[in-house]
């Protein structure tokens, strides 16, 4: 199960991600997420994938929605700490 933890750094909305985003998992917690922070006015979020152990294509997809969203409220969607050497699903 995907956990997620948000903290405030100046402007930017940190969301730190923990688990597995996956289809009908974490795809719908990070959209949720993404979503109550771009409707609470927050414009600038940052996606810490430090600690995602796990993403396949439905994750990947969410990722790009997320973007997409945040781009049609005027905000943005930046990633960060993206796991190298785990394993990412197709």
């Amino acid at each position: 199960m995907m956990k997620t933890t948000v903290r405030t750094v100046g402007q930017v909305s940190v969301v730190d991600l923990s688990g597995k985003i996956t289809i009908g998992e974490g795809d719908v917690v990070l959209r949720d997420k993404v979503l109550e922070l771009l409707d609470a006015g927050h414009s600038k979020i940052l996606l810490s994938l430090e600690k995602v152990s796990y993403m396949d294509s439905a994750g990947i997809g969410e990722l790009v929605a997320c973007f997409k969203k945040a781009r049609e409220k005027g905000g943005t969607v930046k990633l960060s700490g993206a796991p190298q050497g785990k394993k990412m699903g197709t």
